[in-house]
């Protein structure tokens, strides 16, 4: 068997909040450590609990950053909105050739931008995240006025 160094694992979470009637992000970040789930890590740097009125926290992406695996969640609601800023969502980063979808860089407007597309398709296919609308009105108004659409299906593309 050969001894192959695996890459660590970061967990990204992306949590969104509503202001003058648009969206808003931060970012925390965290490595994985001792085992732990990164689902738990995200959650966690989000500070979402079961108790959470309308709390929800989705898997949206991962790509490799510095050698490590970066696992993007999206997490709202925000429970402390300070220090945010607008959500472009016209940001997009795509790869260079169809057989290498990853883009050298990914900005992070493009990141937020791509976990509200990703939970605006939610809304309208998932029941968990339907639910989760109702209890956050203000926060997936703006949601669920983006097309929804699955990654990277913002346009037809003609033949």
């Amino acid at each position: 068997m050969r001894n192959v160094s695996s890459p660590g694992v970061v967990v990204e979470a992306i949590l969104l909040s509503a202001r003058d009637g648009g969206l808003c992000f931060r970012q925390r970040r965290a490595e994985v450590t001792g085992g732990a789930h990164p689902d738990d890590v995200a959650r966690q740097l989000a500070g979402l609990s079961p108790c959470t009125d309308g709390g929800l926290l989705h898997s949206t992406s991962w790509r490799v950053e510095d050698g490590a695996v970066v696992l993007t969640y999206a997490a709202l609601p925000d429970l402390d909105p300070q220090h945010t800023r607008p959500v472009r969502l016209d940001a997009m980063t795509s790869g260079p050739h169809p057989l290498a979808p990853s883009p050298a860089t990914v900005d992070l407007d493009a990141v937020a931008a791509h976990a509200c597309r990703h939970l605006a398709m939610l809304a309208d296919t998932d029941a968990t995240v339907a639910a989760a609308t109702r209890l956050q009105p203000q926060l997936w108004e703006p949601l669920r006025k983006l097309t929804p659409v699955p990654a990277g299906a913002l346009a037809a593309v003609p033949v």
